[in-house]
């Protein structure tokens, strides 16, 4: 199974929507950075909501950095996304198990904080990127992009992301949609969308229920008819490479790197976003300092 992201527009055209499965993509993550259960779900849902504006204001080569820093235990989320479905992310402690909520889920807000920023700075390709900033309004992460949305995109958007952890704290199943609300869109439309979504069943269900993408679309706007325009792949994909690191290398001072050399006999860079390790030689880092000369 790869995971698809699928794009429609209402026939009438008053609403845009997404729906995205992103279980093995938010699978891999949680391998890699080895993230528990509080920590899985705040930095998956972080992934999917950077994915979905990724994929509806991006242009083809464009890029997205999502920070969230609340002031809960998990501390800052940093996520990068693209137009064309590719998305990776770290959280600062990826160590955070919490007490489940009253009904049973887990409770994101708790593990991200309410007192905090959401910031998405775009590298659109211009001299400067363009950052759009709102305060955290739940820490539940979906209802935050939903506000960052509606205050910096200004297109008023509803937002829903779900994580599914397992006793054993692998990820079961994760999904997210979008729906946007067009100029046309009459208050009665958007009632309608409204009553759809309070008795759609939390959307990890409906993806562990077998749901397909199309299926899940039909049941958040059902009553409107709609055009599916395009079914795109998305994945967990990190363009770390050692030339990367060896040019942050060769940013440090003469003094740092000959430290390097003479006490620790060579260097270990990680990834942060992917938890790669590239060694780096005493020879390696002598070739860096040279050209530094």
């Amino acid at each position: 199974m790869t995971d698809t992201l699928t794009k429609a527009i209402s026939k009438d055209g008053k609403f845009r929507a997404y729906v995205v499965n992103a279980t093995e993509t938010i699978q891999e993550a949680q391998k890699r950075h080895d993230t528990w259960r509080n920590s899985s779900a705040a930095l998956g849902r972080t992934m999917i909501g950077s994915m979905l504006v990724a994929t509806s204001t991006l242009k083809e080569d464009e890029v997205l950095t999502t920070r969230v820093q609340g002031d809960g235990p998990v501390g800052a989320i940093v996520v990068d996304a693209d137009a064309q479905g590719n998305v990776k992310g770290y959280i600062s402690n990826p160590h955070v198990s919490l007490k489940a909520r009253e009904d049973g889920h887990i409770d994101v807000a708790a593990a991200v904080g309410t007192k905090g920023m959401l910031s998405i700075t775009k590298d659109l390709h211009m001299k400067e990127p363009f950052t759009g900033q709102v305060p955290l309004v739940s820490g539940e992460i979906g209802m935050d992009f939903t506000y960052y949305m509606a205050k910096s995109e200004q297109i008023p958007s509803a937002i829903g992301v779900s994580v599914f952890v397992t006793p054993n704290e692998t990820v079961g199943a994760a999904g997210g949609f979008m729906i946007q609300t067009l100029p046309g869109a009459t208050d009665k439309d958007i009632s309608q969308i409204e009553a759809n979504l309070k008795v759609v069943p939390n959307l990890s269900t409906l993806l562990n229920e077998g749901l397909s993408n199309q299926d899940i679309m039909d049941k958040i706007m059902n009553g409107i008819e709609m055009k599916y325009l395009q079914d795109m792949p998305v994945q967990f994909k990190c363009d770390c490479s050692k030339d990367r690191f060896s040019k942050s290398l060769a940013t440090l001072s003469k003094d740092q790197l000959q430290s390097m050399i003479d006490e620790d006999h060579g260097a270990e860079a990680v990834c942060k976003f992917c938890g790669n390790k590239y060694e780096f030689s005493e020879a390696e880092l002598q070739k860096i300092l040279s050209e530094k000369k």
